[in-house]
């Protein structure tokens, strides 16, 4: 084994899009999102377990605890027991204490075929943690005696970690001079039920790859831009069943992984958003005329020029001299009440989506599918999350709210274009 990026552990301040995280923790939020691979046979625990123990110390940034300092949190290493695997849970994504008896702030569970991780978002980005699922998943065919090689997201166990895994990203490339403003329009937020406390309802759709591809195809988009295109179609469409007295935009919130724009292996995190709308005050939208629109705004917006002007406004906040010696009980207080009556309201839904999934060849026949999950949405919405693998896209929503409106008309128009869906979810009712 390679000798040792440092000699002492170190620890970690927390990245650029970390800080907000731990300020909005409350007892009915936090913000866990949730990968899972479905495998082909059912889970061992015993071996899952070993798995885990084997393959964390890969990845130092996972394996840490949440310290408070005086100006900023920051990530310690954790040599606690844990953490532990566990059966499965109705509601996922619950919320994380950072004083638990282990301080670990990921979970793994475990259900007939499928193995969970769940993290807390302060640590990395759904596309940094998959690389964690990938790995503990080949580790556990391993010790079923299966063999399987290290490369296509699956990282070596007998490397020490490169020095760019565990990187602060963002200001390596903050670098624009150009700091475009933080505010925007209220948009539209959906009316609902809500759910009572810790209760988050789940629908995912399994759909075939080559008839969304298709779909896509006919309105010459690609497949993010075509089902950013549904959600807003099925927003719009809610918002004139709900018989609004003045209507608003409708926007969503979209995570961009910067790693295909600046080359970087962080695996903490490192995305920034982006908010494809449409405006009905404007005017009646046929769905072509949506698809068109946010294909033209994902092209003007999604390039290295104007992502880098976006993280760096998000950097100069955080070099701010005088920022930097505020107290952190005063920078929670801002933070919470900026994104409460600002962040949060610029946007009717969220949609994220990791894109397609490679692993080994020899790990392909023994997984069915990946799911993601984005969790409790922070106010009355849902949230989206997309991932593909082989020949299976999983689209999967998140709401604390009872009414599964928005879903239902997603779902609805994928099936007019010709696109079969299977519908699974853990809400006592059928969704129709």
């Amino acid at each position: 084994m390679k000798k040792r990026l440092n000699e002492k552990k170190p620890w970690y301040r927390l990245d650029l899009s970390a800080i907000v995280y731990p300020t909005l923790q409350r007892k009915n939020f936090s913000s866990v999102y949730r990968l899972s691979v479905v495998l082909k046979e059912k889970v061992e625990p015993d071996l899952l377990q070993r798995a885990v123990d084997e393959t964390l110390p890969r990845f130092p940034t996972f394996k840490v605890a949440m310290r408070k300092g005086v100006f900023w949190r920051y990530l310690e290493p954790n040599d606690r027991p844990g953490p532990f695997v566990e059966p499965d849970i109705a509601n996922p994504c619950m919320p994380m204490s950072f004083q638990n008896s282990s301080r670990y702030l990921i979970r793994i569970y475990y259900y007939e075929k499928r193995i969970s991780l769940e993290v807390f978002h302060s640590l990395s980005d759904g596309g940094g943690a998959m690389y964690l699922l990938r790995t503990m998943t080949a580790v556990y065919l391993r010790l079923k005696g299966h063999p399987i090689p290290v490369g296509q997201g699956v990282l070596d166990l007998m490397e020490e970690p490169d020095a760019e895994e565990l990187e602060d990203a963002y200001f390596r490339y903050a670098s624009s001079k150009v700091r475009p403003p933080r505010s925007r329009e209220k948009t539209y937020r959906i009316r609902g039920t809500r759910e009572p406390f810790y209760t988050l309802n789940i629908i995912t759709g399994v759909l075939p790859v080559q008839q969304v591809l298709s779909a896509a195809r006919t309105y010459q988009v690609s497949v993010t831009e075509y089902l950013n295109a549904v959600l807003l179609y099925a927003l719009l469409q809610k918002q004139k069943d709900d018989r609004v007295f003045r209507e608003l935009p409708v926007s969503i919130a979209m995570p961009v992984n910067l790693r295909r724009f600046f080359p970087s292996k962080t695996l903490r995190n490192f995305i920034t958003m982006v908010y494809p709308a449409i405006d009905p005050r404007m005017g009646d939208y046929t769905f072509e005329e949506i698809v068109l629109q946010v294909h033209h705004f994902m092209r003007y917006y999604i390039n290295n020029k104007f992502l880098n002007a976006d993280i760096t406004t998000n950097a100069a906040v955080t070099r701010n001299p005088f920022i930097r010696v505020v107290p952190l009980f005063f920078k929670d207080i801002v933070i919470r009440q900026f994104y409460k009556r600002v962040q949060d309201k610029q946007s009717s839904a969220g949609l994220t989506n990791l894109g397609i999934i490679e692993t080994p060849e020899e790990m392909k026949a023994h997984i069915e599918r990946f799911d993601v999950l984005m969790g409790q949405p922070f106010s009355a919405r849902t949230n989206c999350a997309v991932v593909s693998f082989g020949e299976i896209l999983s689209i999967s929503f998140a709401s604390s709210i009872v009414e599964a409106d928005v879903e239902r008309m997603f779902f609805r128009k994928l099936v007019q274009d010709g696109i079969h869906v299977k519908i699974e979810s853990n809400r006592k009712t059928e969704v129709r």
